[in-house]
């Protein structure tokens, strides 16, 4: 999508510290850190939230998952992490492109929001 922030990050056209990355996604580090850790994953496909996404994107659903782990294990967070998907303007998502929050390094209180 033209517009979109996210994908122009996958894409290279705006600067990020990129933390992962494959060839069907992206994970670097957020601008508005809301944790010590807080890396945020997308795929570099878009998709505009994950109740649009389709079932042949199942698998890279999957990939997203276990990319969230290998990253928590690269940055030494792997036994304490939380990861939050917002969908929807009213759930808290401020960028139209499915993404995943991976926060760490400090106590995350229940319920979050």
């Amino acid at each position: 999508m033209q517009d979109c922030i996210f994908c122009k990050i996958a894409g290279h056209e705006i600067n990020a510290r990129f933390v992962h990355e494959t060839d069907e996604l992206a994970a670097f580090q957020d601008l508005n850190p809301q944790a010590p850790t807080h890396i945020i994953i997308i795929p570099k496909k878009h998709i505009a939230r994950l109740s649009e996404a389709a079932e042949e994107e199942i698998p890279l659903l999957g990939r997203l998952q276990y990319a969230a782990r290998e990253i928590a294990e690269k940055l030494g967070v792997a036994d304490n992490f939380r990861l939050v998907a917002n969908n929807g303007r009213k759930a808290g998502q401020s960028v139209d492109h499915l993404h995943y929050h991976l926060l760490a390094g400090r106590k995350m209180n229940w319920p979050p929001g």
